[in-house]
């Protein structure tokens, strides 16, 4: 599974792509994605990067929207 805010549903929402709202609709949108393809457990890899902002924002936005990790 992969999101981005280039895809045509994600960017049809967002005004920017850098923020922390972005990574929201991000996170969402891969969840849903994943729940459609029969996923509901996965591994958040964060790459290194701090957990706060945007990262953290996209893992809570994908909680909410049912992924477990």
């Amino acid at each position: 599974m992969s999101a981005s805010t280039r895809d045509k549903e994600v960017r049809t929402t967002l005004k920017t792509g850098g923020n922390v709202a972005a990574a929201r609709v991000v996170g969402t949108a891969l969840a849903k994605r994943a729940s459609a393809a029969g996923i509901s457990r996965v591994v958040f890899d964060r790459g290194g990067y701090a957990y706060h902002g945007r990262v953290k924002a996209l893992a809570e936005a994908a909680r909410e929207a049912g992924l477990k990790f």
